[in-house]
């Protein structure tokens, strides 16, 4: 019996000290996209924008983090950052469907509760990473997808624009290729 109440007594004690003194640790990892940029297409210049951009994504997320902010809240930051740049595959980067529009996708989880939200195939959403969230805290789906994602932002007062804004005149030429070589109409 002694044995019993030390091991519990030890347990208390244990497991209810507080870590006043500890640091918090965390981390935000980020990547670019999913295209291929080959050293020979990439300027100094243009790596120097890419590097920046990911370093002001990162650093918006870290502060939020660093004043005690929620992760969801560092992450969705980080990622409307990269979305509103056309660097990067996502928002006003994003590539063109074989029918020549952009059609954009986002998904967010928090850890903690392993409660899910994603938006998919959305054409005017400024900033899908929102609506994903939105998704997550509103509703009791975990997707939703087109026209029915979009309204559904536009509903919860996310930034609608017209999806002209996802045009960017480099990252169209590929795609027009494309539908040439497919014999698609524009």
């Amino acid at each position: 019996m002694k044995k019993v109440v030390f091991f519990f007594a030890f347990t208390m004690m244990y497991c209810g000290k507080t870590t006043v003194n500890k640091p918090v640790v965390y981390g935000l990892v980020i990547h670019g996209g999913a295209g291929t940029i080959t050293r020979k297409n990439m300027s100094s210049e243009k790596e120097s924008a890419y590097r920046g951009k990911l370093t002001e994504a990162l650093a918006a997320g870290f502060e939020i983090l660093e004043k005690s902010g929620s992760s969801m809240d560092a992450v969705e930051t980080t990622i409307r950052i990269m979305e509103d740049s056309p660097l990067f595959n996502a928002g006003k980067g994003a590539v063109f469907t074989n029918a020549g529009t952009n059609e954009l996708d986002a998904s967010i989880m928090d850890g903690s509760t392993l409660q899910a939200g994603a938006v998919a195939g959305v054409k005017t959403i400024k900033n899908p990473i929102s609506a994903a969230r939105k998704v997550m805290e509103e509703t009791r789906h975990v997707m939703l997808a087109g026209d029915g994602a979009d309204y559904f932002a536009k509903e919860q007062g996310l930034e609608i624009v017209n999806m002209i804004i996802f045009i960017q005149k480099d990252v169209g030429k590929p795609c027009k290729r494309h539908r040439m070589r497919k014999n698609m109409a524009p």
